[in-house]
């Protein structure tokens, strides 16, 4: 429709109109539908822009326009981007310090020098001329209504006062709309924030029901056990990182559990993570939580397990298997005391206390270089390391008493106690499962006794795959101890020699001059490895 209507009547009941629809937009869409169906083409223009001021107030960005591929376009971006331009481009804010609209030629206007570059391409569109009105709420100016003719000379001062009803309808409108979408935005950060709290909930709840059944404190008396229960008292109640050092099944979890209930977070739920147990694809969501859509199959945002840990105790089990990618990241965490979930912006503080268990023997993995060292010294703040089963077995009747009790209490039998010779095949036993293996035997012979005392042990038969690892036990070794006694042999291979092509530094993959700055550091000295020499003809 090419015409313009001019009759004042006319304008009237069609701004009245316009107005109240304006009036009763709640969303842009509805917004959208008013302008490209009632103001459009019955007013001489082919496309419209409508764009707001920023909170910057330098700046300004598309609210809403005719197309979205005319905007995307125009700017090279999707709308929802909102790309900002300058306002003081001698266009926008021209029109936002003038009352009255302003009506442009386009040939006349693409002459002028430093045009912002999306009026260059409504020209190239076929744009023939451009009406631009600017949009208050109340006295405050708000952005600029853009209209866009293909036609010269469709647009008329006759028409002014029209617009500026309609300018200033847009403005309490546009205002309304935003409020809407804002209170939208706060209603969604609610509803996730309640699905995130549901979430945690129930992972809390899981984990509290499972730490009902493993509740107690380690068992023994002997010399050993005394020492880790001192060590314990002295470290819990601080926030230093805890390095519980021990073979599989001696009880790494009980005492982290120990350490977290005697310190000052012990009413917060202590959060577990067993690294080995964890595909290496997923060990950073759930450390560090992600946000939805950050990767396939990120279906809804999670939170990692240092969020849920914050002001709380992180136990990090088997840290010994964790990916070498993933430690640079833990490290980074730990230093920092931050995080950022996968596909995040934003970085969170946390506030975790770090206690980390192992049976493998960390220093020797830094030498292979399948461990790095500067985690490893992060971590070995406090080592505590537990002894094997075989190491205290003048623990082992006191721990049989109360494996018999737990498991007769839980499976309804009456058994009382063992018989002498049943304990004392246990205590003759070498426990390459330690604990565990103790206490799933117990159970094993506790559903099969018909009588109230044991006295019968079915033990199992040896292994030489366990035995043989039983032999290679874990050994506490400082770092400075691995990697001296590393050198001495390198340069007992070496023949004395440090440098050269058959030089221990060579060997070593070190230059020359850091090998022997290494050498002094750990005071290995000439009659070191010449007496190691001699001793190994």
């Amino acid at each position: 429709m090419d015409t313009v209507i001019s009759s004042n009547k006319n304008d009237f009941e069609t701004l009245l109109g316009i107005s109240n629809a304006i009036a009763g937009a709640r969303q842009r869409s509805d917004l959208w539908g008013i302008i490209n169906e009632q103001l459009l083409e019955g007013f001489g223009a082919n496309y419209y822009v409508i764009s707001l001021i920023n909170e910057d107030t330098s700046t300004y960005s598309p609210f809403l326009h005719t197309e979205e591929n005319k905007i995307k376009s125009i700017t090279g971006e999707s709308p929802v981007v909102h790309q900002q331009h300058p306002m003081n481009n001698g266009i926008f804010d021209l029109v936002i310090g003038t009352e009255e609209p302003l009506i442009f030629d386009m040939q006349s206007l693409i002459r002028r020098k430093d045009l912002p570059t999306y009026i260059i391409h409504w020209y190239n569109s076929g744009v023939k001329e451009i009406m631009l009105i600017r949009i208050c709420n109340g006295k405050e100016p708000k952005g600029v209504l853009s209209l866009f003719a293909r036609r010269a000379g469709a647009f008329s001062k006759s028409q002014f006062s029209f617009f500026k009803g309609i300018a200033d309808q847009l403005g309490t409108g546009i205002s309304n709309i935003l409020a809407n979408e804002k209170i939208a935005l706060q209603l969604e950060e609610i509803r996730k924030y309640k699905t995130e709290l549901e979430q945690e909930n129930r992972y809390l709840k899981e984990e509290w029901e499972k730490d009902k059944q493993l509740t107690g404190k380690a068992i023994g008396s002997s010399t050993a056990m005394r020492n880790v229960y001192d060590m314990v008292a002295k470290v819990a109640p601080s926030d230093a990182t805890v390095l519980i050092l021990g073979e599989t099944g001696t009880g790494k979890e009980l005492i982290a559990r120990q350490l977290h209930e005697s310190s000052p977070r012990q009413d917060k739920l202590m959060i577990k993570v067993n690294c080995a147990a964890i595909p290496a694809n997923l060990v950073e969501s759930e450390l560090f939580g992600h946000e939805k859509g950050s990767f396939t199959g990120a279906l809804e945002k999670r939170v990692g397990k240092f969020e849920l840990a914050d002001n709380s105790t992180l136990f990090l089990d088997e840290i010994g298997e964790l990916p070498l990618e993933m430690q640079a990241k833990l490290l980074r965490a730990l230093q920092e005391k931050e995080i950022e979930r996968i596909g995040g912006k934003t970085v969170i503080k946390v506030n975790v206390r770090i206690i980390a268990a192992t049976n493998k023997n960390l220093a020797a993995e830094v030498v292979a270089g399948r461990f790095r060292s500067d985690l490893y010294y992060r971590l070995n703040v406090f080592p505590i390391a537990l002894p094997s089963l075989r190491e205290r077995k003048e623990d082992i009747p006191e721990l049989v008493s109360f494996f018999i009790e737990k498991y007769a209490t839980n499976t309804g039998r009456k058994v009382t106690g063992i018989a002498p010779k049943a304990l004392e095949k246990l205590m003759n036993y070498s426990w390459p499962g330690n604990i565990r293996e103790l206490e799933h035997l117990i159970e094993r012979t506790v559903l099969l006794s018909t009588t109230n005392t044991i006295t019968m042990i079915n033990l199992p038969t040896k292994n030489k795959i366990l035995y043989g690892q039983q032999e290679t036990a874990v050994q506490v070794r400082s770092l400075a101890d691995v990697e001296r006694e590393h050198i001495l042999k390198m340069v007992q291979l070496s023949n004395g020699r440090i440098s050269g092509p058959n030089g221990a530094a060579a060997k070593l993959q070190l230059p020359s001059t850091t090998l022997i700055s290494k050498m002094q550091k750990l005071d290995i000295r000439k009659e070191h490895y010449i007496d190691l020499q001699k001793e190994t003809k």
